[in-house]
């Protein structure tokens, strides 16, 4: 069945925009089980984020480390997930997305192996530095893998259960961190390396990339077991067939491929969304919380237990509306409320400074939680799902490695120079944060199609449609 297409205002039929159907697929339990392996891969990214913060008091006294020491400890692991980052796309493409799973989870059980038994600095650094590794493979694989096994009226919703995971496991350490040694909390984060792991051996491979690997029989098979024995796949199954056979008659793709025209609109909106998902601020405020409430003079643990209490819940209200409301009007909001936010905290600073208002402490309470919780909505997974879906299959490897490692580099500028910013000026560094935030709201309008309710074939045609 071919479908209609709008392009530059005229419309044009392309049998690779053919539809799969228009009766909303099922979440099989195929599907439900392989989307919860995956993201015990985004439990470990996360748990790794929140160990540093809880464990710092009891690493610095048990293994007499300086705060010098410990800082690199806490950053280090940003530098392996920035090499992981670059290798993501392509072990994904060698080794399969379930093989490139697995790899990475090696390295994190390793990492916190490391930790766990770790005397002195040294091993601390080194089992940082390999868990930075494997979270740097996992930030793009788990998503990736997700939306390429989800039938298009499920996958907004299942892809950002990654980011849900990768908040929950935030908000373990943090909550766990305090009543726990440190050790002991290493091993609750160890816990989920080895779920995946086993998990692995039990849920299929991705059909798209099986299909891509000229594996057809095979692709047709774990298709079928996703969609259940008694689905009808032929129509999507043909679909997955005709884009790729297309994508092979092309040479293999290399970097400098990437910058051609017919891939400019999918490598403006990827690497777009990830610097101002960055540059908006949300790991300096992830990672310095406690500081930004006691320099604004609210207590540091109540407000980060409230920070834990918000983002939560509004990451489960940006998964069951993603494909509902679409991605653009959740982005859109989901922007709008982070330049809020950082502008509440900004004029929190200012007051302060000016000695205007007694209250300004709760404004900026008021402030990071209006951030975190928007942030969550959709800012947080949202970029994730739109990566894993505009990228042709033949240079998706390459693409998604090039924007995963924008979006640790990001993450990496923002929290090193957070704290110089601060010196400077506090109330300067949080409207900077909202400025940017506020031209995300322009850029999501301006550049950033609407996947809900398509195909992978469909919007990646129509993204590469643009030469």
């Amino acid at each position: 069945m071919e479908r209609e297409r709008i392009e530059d205002g005229f419309a044009t039929t392309d049998p690779l925009l053919s539809s799969s159907g228009d009766t909303p697929a099922p979440a099989t339990a195929t599907v439900v089980f392989s989307t919860l392996v995956a993201v015990s891969g985004s439990f470990v990214f996360g748990s790794a984020v929140g160990f540093s913060s809880p464990a710092q008091t009891g690493i610095i006294q048990d293994l007499g480390l300086s705060v010098a020491e410990y800082s690199v400890f806490g950053s280090i692991w940003t530098i392996g997930a920035m090499i992981g980052a670059v290798m993501s796309g392509k072990l994904a493409d060698l080794f399969a997305r379930r093989g490139a799973m697995g790899f990475s989870e090696l390295f994190c059980f390793l990492g916190w192996l490391s930790i766990i038994f770790g005397k002195n600095a040294l091993w601390l650094d080194i089992g940082r530095l390999l868990m930075g590794y494997g979270v740097g493979i996992i930030s793009y694989v788990v998503p990736v893998y997700i939306a390429e096994i989800t039938p298009k009226n499920l996958r907004g919703a299942f892809t950002t259960v990654n980011q849900l995971m990768i908040c929950c496991g935030v908000s373990l350490m943090y909550v766990v961190g305090v009543i726990i040694n440190w050790r002991l909390l290493a091993v609750i984060g160890a816990i989920p390396c080895i779920m995946q792991l086993l998990g692995l051996f039990f849920i299929p491979e991705s059909p798209r990339w099986l299909a891509k690997a000229g594996q057809w029989k095979e692709c047709e098979a774990s298709l079928q077991r996703l969609r259940g024995e008694d689905a009808n796949i032929s129509e999507e199954a043909a679909e997955i067939k005709d884009y790729t056979e297309s994508l092979q008659k092309l040479s293999e793709a290399k970097f400098l491929d990437l910058f051609q025209k017919k891939y400019a609109h999918s490598l403006i909106v990827g690497v777009g969304l990830m610097v101002l998902q960055q540059l908006g601020g949300v790991n300096a405020i992830s990672y310095y919380a406690s500081s930004i409430f006691e320099s604004a003079g609210f207590p540091g643990r109540i407000g980060s237990i409230a920070m834990v209490v918000v983002q939560i819940p509004m990451q489960v209200l940006g998964v069951l509306l993603m494909d509902k409301s679409g991605r653009r009007p959740l982005l859109m909001v989901s922007a709008a409320g982070t330049c809020l936010g950082c502008f509440l905290v900004g004029s929190s600073f200012l007051l302060q400074h000016l000695q205007l208002w007694k209250s300004s402490p709760f404004l900026a309470l008021v402030g990071i939680l209006v951030f975190t919780g928007s942030f969550s909505l959709g800012m947080g997974g949202i970029p994730w799902v739109i990566m894993s879906e505009i990228f042709s299959i033949n240079v998706k490897g390459l693409a998604g490695s090039l924007v995963t490692v924008v979006s640790w580099f990001g993450s990496w500028v923002v929290s090193y120079s957070f704290n110089f910013l601060m010196l400077w000026s506090s109330e300067g560094t949080f409207f900077i944060f909202s400025a940017v935030c506020g031209l995300t709201v322009i850029f999501v309008a301006k550049l950033v199609p609407e996947t809900k309710g398509r195909t992978l074939e469909e919007i990646q045609s129509s993204m590469n449609s643009f030469a």
